[in-house]
C-alpha cells in the first residue's frame, strides 16, 4: 500500500506512468517499528483537537467461537499499542493537563491457560509508559468522572459496510449505552472522526510497515503467477497465496481473501470456493498480507491457463489503462474525485467501444434497490456502464484495509503527502447481466444493441488493485507484482519452461 522512507530505490515507470515512481522494496522483517513515542504523540494529538473532557476508548473482545484470531481494534491500537483483548482506555484533559490511563483484565489463572498470562500493570507501564489498572474498575472511575461536569468524547469501537449498517452491541457500545443510562445530563460526544483524521496521514514508520505488507502481498501474486494451472480450485490458489505471505513474515490475511474464477470473478467479495478453475478464464485475486496490524490490499486478474483470451485481453487493456490514467492525476492538492473521473472516463469508452452500453451518457432503468443514490440519475434511471462497473476506485489503507478519514488530515478531499491509499478500478461482466431488468422501451434498446457483446464477453471480471503513497510530490507505487499482459505471460511461460 505505502512506501517506506528511507527504503525507496526508484526508477521511472515508463512513459504512461512516467509520475509514478515504481518501488523494489527490501524492509527488515522486524516487528513493532511504532516507536512507543509516537503512541504519546498520537494521544497528545487527540488531547489538542477537543476541549476539556473525557476521552473513552475499547479494545476489542475476545473472541470465542471456535477462537478466531484476535485483532484489536484499529482505534484503540492506533492510541495504544496495546493488543490485548477486553481493554479500554481514558483519557483526562482539564485544565491543560492530560493524564491518560489504559484499564485492562486482571490475570485469571483457568484464561491463562487457553491464552497465556496477561499483561500486569507495572508490564504496561514499562513497555507502553501508560499507567494502567484493571477493567474492574472502569465502571467506577467513569462514574466518578462524570460528576466533574466534563463533556465525555467516545470513539466507537463498531463498524458498518455501505449496505450494512446493522451492528449489535460491542464491548465500548455497551459501556457508553450504560453510562449514559446512569448518567443522561453528562454530554457524550463520538470522537472517532478526530481519531480518523488522524490516522489519515501516516508516519514514516506505519510507513515502513505498509511497504512491508504490500511487497510480500506482491510477492504471494507473483507465486501464484508461476504456479497457477487449470483444474486448480479457487481454495488452492487461495493457499498458496496466504502460505506464501506467511511464510514472509505475515501475521494473516488483512481481509477475507477474494478468489473467483470464471463467473465468480464478477462478484465483488466472492470467497474463494472449491470450484476449479478453466482454462480460457480469468481468476480474480483480491489478497492481502496483514502485517504489524497494517494491511495491505492488491488485486491481480490472470489467465488460468497463461494466455488471456482475446476477449479478456481487451477487457484487461482497458482496466490497466483506467488505473494508469488514475495514477497520472495524483499529486499534492489534487481533489480526489479528479482521478476517480479520469479512470472512469476510460472504462467508459471501453464499454462504449465493445457496444455494451450505446454511449457513455446512455442510461437505464434499474429495478429496485440496484441503483444507490450516489450512482443513480437525478431522474431515477442509472447510467449503463454502471451494470459494469459499480464500485469505487480509491480508498485509504492502514490499520484497517479500508483506512477510514483518508484525504482528510490537510484539506476535505483532496491529496497530500503522506496520503496512502490504492487504485483499484474493475470491470465486471456478468452472465445475465440484464436479469431483472424492467421490460421498458428505454432496456429494449439497450439490450438490442448490448446483448450479443454481453455474450461475447460474459464471465469475465477484471481488477487491479495496487497500494500508493505520496511522498515529496511523487506518487510512487509500492505493490510491485507484475501487472502488464505481456509481463504476466512472459513469468508464467517461464515457470513452465523451468
Amino acid at each position: 500500500m505505502m512506501s517506506a522512507v528511507g527504503h525507496w530505490s526508484r526508477a521511472v515507470a515508463g512513459a504512461l506512468v512516467a509520475a509514478v515512481v515504481t518501488s523494489a522494496v527490501v524492509v527488515s522483517p522486524l516487528r513493532a517499528q511504532i516507536p512507543v513515542a509516537e503512541y504519546a504523540a498520537r494521544r497528545a494529538a487527540l488531547a489538542a483537537r477537543i476541549d476539556s473532557g473525557v476521552v473513552l476508548a475499547f479494545g476489542r473482545r475476545e473472541p470465542v467461537n471456535h477462537w478466531p484470531p484476535f485483532y484489536q481494534n484499529p482505534h484503540f491500537r492506533y492510541l495504544t499499542g496495546f493488543l490485548e483483548s477486553n481493554a479500554a482506555f481514558v483519557m483526562v484533559k482539564r485544565g491543560g493537563a492530560v493524564t491518560s490511563t489504559l484499564f485492562l483484565e486482571k490475570p485469571n489463572a483457568r484464561t491463562a491457560l487457553y491464552l497465556g498470562d496477561r499483561k500486569t500493570p507495572q508490564e504496561v507501564a514499562a513497555s507502553l509508559g501508560l499507567g494502567a489498572r484493571f477493567t474492574d474498575e472502569l465502571t467506577k472511575v467513569a462514574d466518578s468522572l462524570a460528576k466533574t461536569g466534563l463533556p465525555f468524547y467516545a470513539i466507537s469501537d463498531a463498524q458498518s459496510a455501505e449496505f450494512d449498517s446493522r451492528d449489535s452491541l460491542s464491548f465500548g457500545r455497551n459501556f457508553v449505552v450504560d453510562f449514559m443510562q446512569r448518567h443522561p445530563t453528562v454530554k457524550v460526544v463520538d470522537a472517532s472522526k478526530q481519531v480518523e483524521q488522524l490516522r489519515a496521514k501516516k508516519s514514516e514508520a506505519e510507513l515502513a510497515i505498509i511497504t512491508k505488507a504490500a511487497d510480500i502481498s506482491a510477492k504471494a501474486h507473483e507465486e501464484v503467477m508461476r504456479t497457477i494451472r487449470p483444474g486448480m480450485k479457487e481454495s488452492e490458489i487461495q493457499a498458496i497465496m496466504e502460505a506464501t505471505y506467511r511464510k514472509l513474515g505475515a501475521d494473516g490475511p488483512g481481509y477475507t481473501s477474494i478468489v473467483g474464477a470464471g463467473g465468480n470473478s464478477t462478484i465483488l467479495h466472492w470467497p474463494a470456493s472449491f470450484r476449479e478453475a478453466k482454462a480460457g478464464e480469468v481468476v480474480l485475486m483480491d489478497v492481502a498480507a496483514y502485517y504489524d496490524g497494517y494491511s495491505a490490499d492488491v488485486t491481480r486478474t490472470l489467465p488460468v491457463d497463461g494466455t488471456y483470451t482475446p476477449e479478456a485481453r481487451v477487457v484487461y487493456q482497458i482496466v490497466l489503462d483506467a488505473q494508469k490514467a488514475a495514477e497520472r492525476q495524483i499529486k499534492p492538492g489534487v481533489a480526489r474525485n479528479v482521478p476517480t473521473d479520469s479512470a472512469y472516463a476510460v472504462l467508459k469508452a471501453g464499454l462504449a467501444k465493445l457496444k455494451l452500453i450505446e454511449s457513455t451518457t446512455a442510461s437505464f432503468d434499474p429495478p429496485p434497490g440496484l441503483c444507490p443514490g450516489n450512482w443513480a440519475n437525478s431522474d431515477g434511471t442509472c447510467p449503463q456502464w454502471y451494470l459494469y462497473v459499480y464500485h469505487g476506485f480509491i480508498h485509504g489503507i492502514g490499520l484497517d484495509v479500508h483506512d477510514p478519514g483518508q484525504f482528510s488530515h490537510v484539506a476535505p478531499n483532496q491529496f497530500q503527502d503522506g496520503d496512502a491509499f490504492t487504485i483499484e478500478p474493475g470491470l465486471y461482466v456478468r452472465e445475465n447481466v440484464f436479469k431483472d431488468l424492467p421490460d421498458t422501451p428505454r432496456n429494449r434498446a439497450m439490450i438490442a444493441l448490448a446483448k450479443g457483446p454481453a455474450v461475447q464477453y460474459r464471465n469475465t471480471g477484471v481488477r487491479v488493485e495496487d497500494d500508493y503513497v505520496l511522498k515529496g510530490g511523487k506518487l510512487i507505487r509500492i505493490s510491485l507484482a507484475p501487472r502488464e499482459i505481456d509481463e504476466i505471460e512472459k513469468l508464467r511461460k517461464k515457470a513452465v519452461v523451468q
